[in-house]
């Protein structure tokens, strides 16, 4: 048994930039996992042969794809968004959203117990920039919304991470703050919102909880986990 986590872990969303690190921070731990992607040959350039087999390709704006990803998993972290600056590609509303909520809603009917939402800051600010494009924020504040109200029944568990502004930074050199009420700005690397999300499934004072999160200061760290004790 893995001294982490026994169960298997869905990455959605795992060859987007945040996603590549929560898959390399489970491959870190020895955590058994599978990845929902749009192309598995590209998952396979990025993560190698370790993958094969590991791999459901399919779209998060599709019920059959979605249950063959979900069947006979125990955990989901969903690290999908829309590209929200690209005409061609869906508006904010079908992937963060209505995918989001439609993946959520499949893995329950699956049996998953556990759903961890890579969300992001200044969702509850509907007159922030970045809603100028297809009313992004408020989209993922609808998705957060109906994680919420699908994982909150007993036997069930939600986290929902509301990163900063996103950075490619390795994982652990920084201070981190977790905080409540949407209060906070600021930037985040990827790999430590990754960290963050793989020790939500295993760190009970994550579970049903939404937290925003930053990087402060420079300061390498061992561990992250007690990062949750500022929820308490």
């Amino acid at each position: 048994m893995n001294p982490y986590y026994s169960g298997t872990v869905l990455v959605a969303g795992a060859t987007g930039r945040t996603g590549q690190q929560v898959v390399r921070s489970l491959q870190r731990r020895g955590m058994a996992y599978r990845l929902f992607v749009r192309s598995a040959e590209k998952a396979r350039r990025l993560f190698g042969k370790e993958v094969e087999g590991y791999i459901v390709a399919g779209s998060a704006e599709n019920s059959d794809d979605i249950r063959r990803a979900v069947e006979g998993i125990d955990a989901v972290i969903c690290a999908i968004g829309g590209a929200v600056t690209d005409p061609e590609a869906p508006p904010p509303s079908a992937i963060d959203r209505d995918a989001v909520i439609r993946l959520a809603s499949m893995a329950k009917q699956c049996g998953v117990k556990q759903f961890i939402l890579i969300s992001s800051l200044a969702v509850t600010k509907p007159d922030h920039p970045l809603n100028k494009y297809g009313r992004v924020l408020d989209m993922k504040l609808e998705g957060e919304n109906g994680v919420r109200e699908l994982f909150q029944d007993e036997g069930y568990a939600y986290t929902i991470i509301r990163p900063g502004g996103l950075l490619d930074g390795p994982p652990m050199q920084h201070r981190l703050l977790l905080d409540t009420g949407d209060l906070i700005t600021g930037s985040i690397d990827r790999s430590d919102v990754a960290e963050i999300a793989v020790l939500s499934l295993i760190v009970p004072a994550a579970g049903n909880r939404t937290f925003e999160l930053i990087r402060v200061d420079e300061a390498p760290q061992d561990s992250l986990d007690h990062y949750f004790d500022l929820l308490l």
